[in-house]
């Protein structure tokens, strides 16, 4: 209906907003209740995007609401602010000034109120569940809000209390006879395994992740600049619909490459220059992760021939092994095995790249983290076997320190019944495929997600 327009999501029914909530019921107990605060209000010119805990239950992209899980009703109220608070003359309705019945309709909750009622709400619950871990936003993964966290408590002039932890010590303030939970691992594990609606948008967001990449490095030339690789891939991203970046972009050259999360992009490149690029867009609050690299001036050198051709080997050796129900333990084994062969047959040109490439055999973390509504998603999915619906990534990585050389190469994957379907693996990985897509037509275009690329 043409009032409901904009108000709300379409990527997801309310149907399976509830069936996430009927987890969250299942986990705490008939006994307890869980509460969920929303994000604040943006203090700035930027669009409003909920937390993704938050929005993961129910959907509502409206700032300081309240979700409140009853597991004793098994019933869900949702708190709005009042609209006159939170919509702006001029600017796109909410939900917050939209009738209790239809916010009903939408979102599947049971019960709307104000934000004044949750006090009484909450009077009677003897056992309150709420997040402790940072709510997490826009280009945001929850280590990094953290991290923010930390440095402001360490600010002798700020200190002040997390958001999170302030909530926290409110409701103990207020119902010092309820006892209080962290419900965050509870959604973490939900949101490890992800639904075929949300590997829909994974693959969006992966699609999108690799046209960009591929607009990037028909971009690249000696006298650019690493920040007009990322704006080509971010043209890429805003015209096939994306809401903005889903981390800020990766565009390291020449020594740059060393720096993993390198982020300041103002480098002019350079012809004999490796760029290592990793960028991914925020589609319908779902990201992606992508890496490659590539030479300034078209055609790999040897050394990054030999350096970045062996990493690509290893890539591809991971990529064979996994599968369901398997230890991500033994496919790092399994591979490294494989790898051992190849390093023993490779006559490497110096004693330290043989050395680099014997360490990538301990590492680890070659099959990286998982990904979802974040780039580094929740949840630890390594103890556990892996199972159809996790999405992770594959990164092996290879590091020179001798040289301040890191060379890498990543794919997003979701496993599945089979195997791995690679969300990302249509971009180019072959060092003479990639070469090719470098002497493609490198004008402005705009490829369309529904393309072939």
């Amino acid at each position: 209906m043409q009032e409901e327009q904009g108000l709300f999501q379409t990527d997801f029914p309310p149907e399976e907003f509830a069936a996430r909530r009927a987890k969250v019921f299942d986990a705490i107990g008939g006994e307890a209740v869980a509460v969920l605060q929303g994000a604040p209000a943006v203090r700035g010119f930027e669009v409003f995007r909920q937390f993704n805990e938050f929005y993961y239950l129910c959907g509502v992209e409206v700032p300081h609401c309240y979700l409140l899980l009853d597991g004793r009703s098994r019933r869900t109220t949702l708190f709005l602010p009042d609209p006159a608070l939170v919509e702006s003359p001029g600017e796109s309705p909410t939900l917050a000034g939209a009738a209790p019945e239809l916010v009903m309709r939408l979102t599947g909750v049971d019960a709307v109120a104000r934000i004044e009622a949750l006090s009484e709400a909450l009077k009677e619950a003897k056992l309150v569940y709420t997040p402790h871990c940072p709510g997490e936003g826009r280009a945001m993964s929850r280590w990094e809000a953290r991290r923010g966290n930390r440095i402001a408590a360490s600010d002798p002039w700020d200190g002040a209390l997390p958001r999170e932890a302030r909530f926290i010590a409110l409701l103990r303030a207020r119902y010092p006879g309820a006892e209080v939970r962290d419900l965050s691992p509870v959604l973490d594990r939900l949101r490890m395994l992800k639904s075929p609606r949300e590997l829909e948008l994974l693959r969006r967001a992966a699609r999108l992740a690799g046209l960009g990449l591929m607009a990037a490095a028909r971009a690249t030339r000696p006298g650019a600049f690493e920040y007009q690789l990322a704006a080509a891939a971010n043209f890429v991203f805003l015209t096939n619909g994306a809401r903005g970046e889903g981390y800020r972009a990766i565009a390291a050259s020449g020594p740059n490459i060393w720096l993993g999360h390198y982020f300041r992009n103002d480098r002019q490149l350079r012809d004999g220059d490796l760029v290592l690029f990793d960028y991914a867009p925020d589609c319908g609050y779902y990201t992606s992760d992508i890496g490659r690299m590539w030479p300034v001036g078209g055609t790999y050198s040897a050394q990054q021939r030999e350096l970045y051709g062996f990493v690509v080997r290893y890539h591809k050796a991971l990529l064979r092994r996994i599968r369901p129900s398997v230890l991500a333990a033994d496919i790092h084994a399994e591979a490294a095995r494989e790898m051992a062969e190849v390093i023993a047959a490779t006559a490497f040109s110096k004693d330290i790249y043989r050395a680099a490439a014997q360490r990538m055999l301990e590492f680890k973390g070659h099959l990286s983290h998982p990904v979802g509504m974040t780039v580094h998603d929740v949840g630890r999915y390594s103890p556990e076997p892996l199972a159809p619906g996790l999405v992770i990534t594959v990164d092996p990585q290879l590091w020179v320190p001798e040289e301040k050389l890191y060379i890498r190469c990543e794919d997003t994957i979701a496993v599945t019944p089979e195997g791995i379907e690679n969300l990302t693996g249509f971009v180019p990985l072959d060092l003479d495929a990639f070469e090719a897509l470098l002497r493609e037509d490198s004008r402005v275009n705009t490829p369309m997600a529904t393309e072939e690329p």
